[in-house]
């Protein structure tokens, strides 16, 4: 098999600007480059640590359906990404009215995993988690 690696993660967003501050602020990321699409409008490149990379685009229509909820939609689709944090209480307090919960906190086994699920600004699921191992 040719070796492949995750590159970037395309995001409509009805608010770019506020998306990128969302994701700079609560989860690290910044921004890289900004280019000019087909469409003449700015798409912007921003990364975290670990070098995820979301790539963003305005969008140009309405969304058809409504947003997902809880921990994400239960059609085919993406459902949801997922942070590591190391305190679970702690981002949601640091992120106050912003952290938006759709569901959670939970405790999943026995050996302190916890998650929680949020809202970003977009309504697309953050599940935050809490003591994960593979």
């Amino acid at each position: 098999m040719i070796e492949t690696s995750l590159l970037h993660i395309g995001v409509t967003c009805k608010n770019p600007a506020v998306f990128e501050n969302f994701y700079s602020k609560y989860f690290g990321f910044k921004r890289i480059k900004t280019i000019i699409g087909s469409n003449s409008r700015e798409i912007v490149f921003i990364k975290d640590s670990n070098n995820i990379c979301l790539e963003l685009f305005q969008s140009e229509e309405n969304n058809p359906i409504e947003m997902p909820n809880e921990d994400g939609c239960h059609y085919p689709g993406w459902r949801h990404i997922a942070f590591s944090v190391a305190n679970i209480d702690k981002k949601l307090e640091e992120m106050g009215t912003d952290a938006i919960i759709t569901l959670g906190p939970k405790t999943l086994n026995d050996k302190g995993w916890r998650v929680v699920w949020i809202k970003d600004p977009e309504g697309n699921i953050i599940e935050l988690s809490q003591g994960y191992e593979d």
